[in-house]
């Protein structure tokens, strides 16, 4: 039984990290987050030189089970900075998955918790 725990806590681990040198810094805009649009910008960088040409897809979920997950590409706005766009549709709790692939083939994701999204 103790076994079954710990494989299935691993196995809903979402955060990976196959370039531990690469920096993640994240924003979403605006501030409060309130439902509707909303930008996602991701800085890339490793140490002082940005990362460039990776592929960012952000993923929003709610907390809870039953909506649908919503999706938006990141484009990179300047060397190393990237933006994406998404629609927070319902108020609550959200998870925001960055899931990352860099130009070399490593894949780094980040899991962001958004807590109390407003209604308007």
């Amino acid at each position: 039984m103790v076994c079954m725990g710990t494989l299935a806590a691993t196995a809903c681990h979402r955060a990976f990290d196959g370039a531990s040198d690469i920096s993640v810094r994240h924003q979403i805009t605006p501030q409060p987050i309130r439902i509707g649009p909303a930008t996602v910008a991701v800085q890339l960088a490793d140490g002082a030189k940005p990362v460039t040409d990776a592929t960012i897809m952000v993923e929003a979920d709610m907390s809870h089970p039953g909506m649908s997950p919503v999706f938006g590409p990141a484009n990179e706005m300047a060397p190393g900075r990237y933006q994406a766009h998404i629609n927070f549709n319902m108020g609550g709790d959200w998870v925001v998955l960055l899931h990352i692939k860099l130009a070399d083939g490593r894949k780094i994701e980040r899991q962001v918790d958004v807590r109390g999204v407003r209604t308007n």
